[in-house]
């Protein structure tokens, strides 16, 4: 299939996911399902990663920063703004594409090669709103929480960092912290966590919606996705960059 082609099935499939609930109660559990799959599965790794960028990032900048013209502060102010405007949104979306991605994909297609979704297509059930949607809606809520939360945490472990190295006392790190702080950069971190969170959650979508074959074709499925949305990820980095900075 050619790109216009996948592209073409692919806005065909937003745009057969609205339509009205058959049984908003049964839409609304689901919703709450994806939330808590999403966000609770993801929130370990999150952590993990979320640390360790902020202890490697201040030992790394405190390695640069050699020259004593330089205050200290300064550090703190690099760890922050690279955790809120790059590090987080970016490495934490791209981690949960194959975290979260891969999962998608493959229990949509498994869904599909099984013929639970043609089934539920027999009963008059709409199964773009009811099996994509509340994905897409799940990831829209939650993963701007995980990224806030990873940046929080990035700049809490590069403070914890310093102090055990002894490169930076944490007094000096929290006056680093406080100075020249762009609430703008906020702002825009969460217009790219939005964008990624679409990405991470219709792009496996639509791969795992129509997978044909058996058992091996979910795995290529979920491998594309994964490979697809961390393209697009970086992609839409940069153009959100080149538009909104």
């Amino acid at each position: 299939m050619s790109l216009f082609t996948h592209f073409g099935a692919y806005l065909i499939m937003l745009k057969g996911m609205f339509t009205k609930p058959e049984n908003f109660k049964m839409y609304w559990k689901e919703l709450m399902h994806q939330c808590v799959e999403i966000g609770v599965g993801a929130l370990p790794i999150v952590l993990i990663i979320s640390l360790f960028l902020g202890a490697v990032t201040t030992v790394q900048t405190a390695y640069q920063l050699v020259s004593p013209l330089v205050p200290a502060s300064t550090i703190a102010q690099i760890v922050r703004d690279s955790m809120i405007l790059e590090l987080s949104p970016t490495v934490v979306s791209i981690v949960l594409a194959g975290v979260v991605g891969s999962k998608i994909a493959s229990e949509l297609g498994n869904m599909r090669i099984s013929e639970q979704i043609d089934a539920l297509e027999i009963m008059g059930i709409n199964t773009k709103s009811y099996l994509i949607l509340p994905k897409i809606l799940g990831s829209l809520i939650v993963i701007p929480c995980l990224i806030v939360i990873s940046a929080v945490l990035g700049i809490w472990g590069g403070r914890l960092a310093g102090d055990m190295t002894g490169i930076l006392a944490p007094d000096i790190y929290d006056n680093g912290l406080r100075q020249n702080l762009n609430l703008y950069n906020i702002v825009f971190a969460l217009y790219k966590a939005y964008t990624f969170a679409f990405i991470v959650s219709s792009i496996p979508s639509y791969y795992g919606y129509h997978v044909k074959g058996g058992a091996l074709e979910i795995g290529r499925a979920s491998t594309s996705a994964v490979v697809v949305s961390c393209i697009l990820i970086l992609f839409a980095d940069y153009a959100l960059a080149a538009l909104l900075l």
